[in-house]
C-alpha cells in the first residue's frame, strides 16, 4: 500500500494542474486537454501485460522499482517543459510525452502491487487486496491534488516537477526495503486468453470507469467555467469517498459476491454523477463526486472479485493487468471523446454520459448474476 500511495502521489500532484496548465498556460482548447488527460492510457495499454508478466515471471517488486524510476522520467519531462512555455507546440510535445510515461509507470506500480499482495494473502481474500490497493490509489489520488495546486500556485509547474520527483525518489528507496515475494511457478495463460478469461468484469469496469475519468479531466474546468471555487476539492472528494467506502463496506465483495455488490454501486455511481451534470451550486458537485467514488471504488473491487476467481494461480499477475487495462481502455477514450463531447454540448454533458456508461455497467454486473461463471 505504502508503494502504491508513494507513486501515485507522486504523478497524482499535476492531475489538477495539467487541465488548466494546458488550456491557459499553453493556449489550448478542450479536446487538446482531453488528449493530454487521456494519452496517458494509451500508454497503460501497452504497459499492462509486460508489467503483470514481469510481476508473474521474475517477482513484483521488481516491476514496483522500474515503475517508481518511470514517475521519475515523467517529472523530469515536465521540467525539461518549462523553458519551451513560450513555443507552445514543443512544450506540449514534452507534456504528452510525460503523461505517456505516465501510464508505464502507473501500470508498473499498480499492477505488481496486486499481484505482490495476492501472493502474500491468497484469492480468497482477492476482495480485500483490491480494495486496500484501491484506497492508497485514491488516498494518493485525494491527497496529492490540493497538494500539487498549492506547490503549483507557489513555485510554478517547474517546482511542481521538482516535487513530483523527490516523491517518486522516496518511495523508489522505501520500496527497495519491502522483503520480495518468490515469482509464480506452473504454466501460464498466455496474455491473450488471459484478457478473455478476464472479459465480462473488465467490460462492466470500462463503462463504470467513465465517470472517474471525467471527473478526473474535466471536474476542474467545470467549476472554473461556473464560476466556483474549489475544483481540486472534487478530486478530493472523490478520493474520500473512495476510502470512506472501502472502510466501511469493503468487506462485501469477498462475503456477499463480487457481482451482486457491484450491481449495487453502479447504480448508485450513476447517481452521483447525475447530481454532479445537475449541480446547482458546488456543493452538491462535490457530493455527487464523493459518492461516485464511493460506489465506484466497490464496483472495481466487486468485479476484480470475479476476474480473480475466473484466472489460474500462475497468471494472476497478468490478470491484474488485464483487468486494469479494460480500465485504461475508458480512462484513454473518455477524455477524448468528453473534450469532443464538451465542446459540442458544453462540459456538464460529460457527466450526463458518463452516467449512462454506470448504468450499461449495471446492466453486465446484473448478467454475470444470472450466468455466473
Amino acid at each position: 500500500m505504502a508503494a502504491v500511495f508513494f507513486g501515485l502521489f507522486a504523478t497524482g500532484m499535476a492531475l489538477p494542474v495539467l487541465p488548466r496548465h494546458v488550456h491557459e498556460a499553453l493556449g489550448q482548447g478542450t479536446v487538446m486537454v482531453g488528449l493530454v488527460m487521456g494519452c496517458q492510457y494509451a500508454a497503460a495499454l501497452f504497459a499492462r501485460a509486460r508489467a503483470g508478466s514481469l510481476a508473474d515471471s521474475r517477482g513484483p517488486r521488481l516491476g514496483a522499482l522500474t515503475g517508481f524510476i518511470a514517475s521519475v522520467g515523467v517529472a523530469l519531462l515536465y521540467l525539461a517543459s518549462v523553458p519551451f512555455a513560450g513555443t507552445p507546440s514543443t512544450s506540449m510535445a514534452l507534456v504528452i510525452a510525460g503523461r505517456l510515461l505516465t501510464g508505464v509507470a502507473e501500470s508498473f506500480i499498480v499492477t505488481s502491487a496486486m499481484a505482490w499482495a495476492l501472493v502474500r494473502l491468497g484469492p480468497s481474500h482477492a476482495g480485500k487486496v483490491i480494495g486496500w490497493i484501491g484506497m492508497a490509489v485514491f488516498a494518493s489520488l485525494g491527497a496529492s491534488a490540493p497538494v500539487g495546486t498549492a506547490i503549483h500556485a507557489q513555485f510554478g509547474f517547474g517546482g511542481l516537477a521538482i516535487a513530483m520527483a523527490a516523491v517518486a525518489l522516496a518511495g523508489w528507496v522505501g520500496t527497495r526495503r519491502i522483503a520480495g515475494v518468490a515469482a509464480s511457478h506452473g504454466e501460464r495463460l498466455p496474455f491473450s486468453r488471459v484478457l478473455g478469461v478476464v472479459k465480462l468484469p473488465g467490460a462492466g469496469l470500462m463503462l463504470c470507469s467513465l465517470g472517474f475519468a471525467m471527473i478526473l479531466a474535466f471536474a476542474v474546468l467545470l467549476f472554473a467555467q461556473r464560476g466556483w471555487p474549489g475544483g481540486a476539492l472534487a478530486l478530493t472528494a472523490m478520493g474520500a469517498g473512495f476510502i470512506v467506502g472501502r472502510l466501511l463496506f469493503g468487506h462485501l465483495p469477498d462475503q456477499a459476491g463480487g457481482a451482486r455488490v457491484a450491481l449495487a454501486c453502479v447504480i448508485a455511481e450513476a447517481i452521483g454523477l447525475a447530481a454532479i451534470w445537475l449541480a446547482p451550486h458546488p456543493g452538491v458537485a462535490w457530493a455527487g463526486a464523493a459518492l461516485t467514488g464511493g460506489a465506484y471504488g466497490l464496483a472495481f473491487q466487486g468485479f476484480g472479485v470475479e476476474a480473480v476467481r475466473r484466472t489460474p494461480a500462475p497468471s494472476r499477475g497478468a490478470a491484474m493487468g488485464a483487468y486494469i487495462l479494460f480500465q485504461d481502455m475508458a480512462m484513454g477514450l473518455a477524455p477524448l471523446l468528453g473534450g469532443a463531447l464538451a465542446a459540442a454540448a458544453g462540459l456538464e454533458a460529460v457527466y450526463l454520459a458518463a452516467a449512462m456508461g454506470a448504468m450499461g455497467s449495471a446492466a453486465i454486473a446484473f448478467g454475470m448474476l444470472r450466468r455466473p461463471a
